[in-house]
């Protein structure tokens, strides 16, 4: 059985109960048996037969599933983006709810043809738009396509910004792509802290209403706002789990005018240090940052004076940084400022924050973690 392919511009999955969120994009074809899923930060739900959710599709009027298209000067992709959810065969019950943000571009117009297209293939379109002159954001249209959707399950398939990926052009972030598509179903939890963002890209989210209602809106402060990092953060914050198909069900686009772009790398790093202090560091008592290059303290200035008293020491293998025997905390108040022994990474002692950038060094960094063999989300986390 053929499985349709969603498109994207930004950064499928079986169906899911309430209080998960994964992998979908287009994927509502997917019949293959669900896979296991990851182990939830708390009790977490359980996959729901694909089969029985279809069957329960056919025999009710109710529409099953909404997909959630926001929309933003995307004339140039429309087209593919939406013949992927007329080619898709799920056969339950579906409707593709749009919201287009103020399009300067002909997208208004694509999307009132394919609304003619699709209902006659039997697929129900609602179509809302903000006619102001200036776009509202990513969150405001997500919000909006799904206040005006009616489905019990929401499937995000979005023009403006997670299943395995296949990148277009093929040589962009291929660093991204290699990492996002062979993460263990451990490690969509556990590497949640990386610069990389959700360990499941946005438009394959796959969840149902309720679960959407229960963990809030999208962040709609507009341009530069990564909503989607929010979304994803808070979902853990209430318990979510996260899954993946291991297919690939996304033709991930990289231009320079995507809104991801809009997002400042300070931003992220803000949110990621927060996030990292509120679920790991808030119940360590002392831990070890494993980088005493610019990453490893960068991160070492940004932590709370709580969180900072807790580092031990730097490692490294650089024997420059490491003869240096401390570094010193030029920019603090405190009098004598703090000096953090520097340490060679087989001389440290775990639990890790890992500020080592993945696949950089030849396999060298990732040899060196495995000799000390340790297990993570025990003994480390990654960071970087």
């Amino acid at each position: 059985m053929e499985v349709a392919k969603g498109v994207s511009e930004g950064p499928g999955s079986p169906f899911l109960q309430e209080g998960t969120c994964a992998g979908g994009g287009s994927g509502l074809t997917q019949r293959q048996s669900p896979v296991a899923p990851s182990p939830p930060l708390q009790d977490g739900p359980q996959l729901q037969s694909a089969a029985s959710f279809s069957r329960e599709g056919r025999e009710s009027s109710e529409i099953q599933v909404s997909i959630i298209l926001p929309v933003y000067n995307a004339e140039c992709w429309l087209d593919e983006c939406l013949k992927s959810v007329l080619e898709q065969d799920f056969q339950g019950s579906m409707e593709l709810s749009v919201f287009n943000d103020a399009s300067m571009d002909n997208s208004g117009n694509i999307l009132k043809k394919w609304k003619v297209l699709l209902e006659e293939a039997g697929i129900k379109m609602v179509l809302g738009e903000n006619d102001s002159s200036q776009p509202r954001g990513v969150g405001f249209a997500k919000n909006h396509a799904i206040d005006q959707s009616s489905g019990t399950y929401l499937c995000f398939l979005d023009s403006i910004i997670g299943c395995q990926i296949e990148r277009e052009p093929a040589e962009a972030t291929e660093r991204y792509t290699r990492w996002i598509n062979n993460l263990t179903c451990e490690q969509l939890l556990t590497q949640v802290f990386t610069s990389h963002g959700p360990t499941v890209i946005m438009p394959t989210w796959f969840c149902s209403r309720e679960w959407f209602c229960h963990v809030g809106r999208f962040d709609e402060a507009g341009k530069g706002t990564p909503e989607d990092l929010l979304f994803f953060y808070e979902h853990l914050r209430k318990g979510g789990g996260v899954f993946r198909v291991n297919q690939c069900l996304l033709l991930y686009r990289y231009h320079p005018q995507a809104a991801t772009h809009s997002v400042l790398e300070g931003t992220i790093w803000t949110h990621r240090v927060l996030f990292l202090e509120e679920r790991i560091l808030s119940r360590w008592t002392f831990f070890t940052i494993w980088n005493a290059g610019k990453q490893g303290r960068k991160l070492f200035r940004s932590l709370t004076p709580a969180n900072q008293k807790k580092v031990a020491a730097f490692c490294d293998v650089d024997t420059n940084k490491i003869s240096k025997g401390f570094y010193t905390y030029e920019e603090s108040k405190e009098n004598p400022k703090p000096r953090i022994p520097i340490l060679h990474f087989r001389d440290a002692t775990p639990p890790f924050i890992i500020c080592v950038k993945l696949d950089l060094t030849g396999g060298q960094f990732e040899e060196n973690l495995k000799l000390l063999n340790l297990k993570e989300a025990v003994d480390y986390y990654h960071f970087n």
